[in-house]
């Protein structure tokens, strides 16, 4: 566990006290493209201006505005969408419908390529994830910006709620469900899809069945934080793509392995020895020597 869980705040590491971070902070400015130039995370009245934590010995991004800085995200996914010589633009929070009307969610950004006419030819969708926390961030957070300058190495260790990263309800209770209802709906169009996320993030997934770039439907796009110690910020890379079909990736994020069978029978018994309060006369299924 490190000292002080908080890498960025309103873009800059907690001890870059450069005239620009101490702008941010105190205007609470998002220097990573967000719709208006204040950070609107959680409150746009009181945002929670955490753009990443420090998780280990890694960084984890909790903010999807934070992989727009300088909108890489953009002209890589146009790359796998489009061809080289497209002329494409970006559109953010596109609402998607289901055949019933009803909202399926909104597509973080949707990439469009267009005519000499200004008629879209094609398009693509981005679907950008951050990591959920475990815990509770919003505390250190207030702590930090009370005294931002005395407070950038404080020790959090050992409060209440330390904040960690949380990938599996990241990966289970929110990507996997956006890419099955908005990616399905996208897959039956024909159209190819996006995912962002940083290495760490990416690598707690199950193994993914590979594809040629040509023939795939979705491209993961993995990032990296590297720190500039000139600057003292940390910078957005690209790490990595992986491409996978649609159907194959789904199928592998949705699927839980199972463990033996036996653990969870012997999990049932202790609930019925509890619920009968004796241990039964009759022996256990898990005794039973099947032939």
């Amino acid at each position: 566990m490190v000292k002080h869980p908080l890498a960025e705040v309103f873009g800059y590491p907690t001890d870059n006290q450069s005239p620009e971070a101490v702008r941010h902070r105190s205007k609470r400015l998002c220097p990573f493209n967000n719709k208006v130039p204040n950070c609107t995370k959680d409150k746009a009245n009181d945002p929670l201006g955490v753009c990443s934590i420090q998780d280990g010995d890694c960084l984890a991004i909790t903010c999807p505005i934070r992989f727009r800085q300088n909108w890489l995200i953009a002209d890589q996914a146009a790359a796998f969408f489009f061809a080289p010589d497209a002329k494409w633009t970006s559109l953010v929070e596109v609402r998607l419908n289901d055949k019933q009307g009803k909202s399926a969610g909104n597509i973080d950004i949707v990439l469009v390529s267009y005519d000499e006419h200004g008629r879209i030819v094609d398009f693509g969708s981005v679907e950008v994830q951050a990591v959920y926390i475990s815990g509770n961030v919003r505390a250190p957070f207030e702590f930090f910006m009370q005294q931002p300058t005395e407070r950038y190495k404080m020790d959090w260790r050992g409060k209440p709620g330390y904040p960690r990263a949380d990938y599996l309800s990241s990966s289970r209770k929110r990507l996997a469900p956006q890419l099955l209802f908005k990616g399905g709906i996208l897959h039956s169009w024909r159209k190819k899809q996006a995912v962002v996320l940083h290495s760490e993030f990416f690598d707690t997934l199950p193994k993914l069945a590979e594809a040629d770039a040509k023939d795939a439907e979705i491209a993961w796009m993995i990032y990296d934080l590297t720190h500039d110690t000139t600057r003292k910020v940390y910078e957005l890379q690209p790490a990595r793509i992986v491409y996978t079909h649609f159907e194959s990736a789904m199928l592998k994020l949705t699927t839980a392995e199972a463990g033996p069978v036996e653990n969870f029978i012997q999990q049932l018994q202790s609930k019925l020895d509890e619920k009968l309060d004796t241990p039964p006369d009759a022996p256990a299924l898990t005794d039973i020597v099947l032939t």
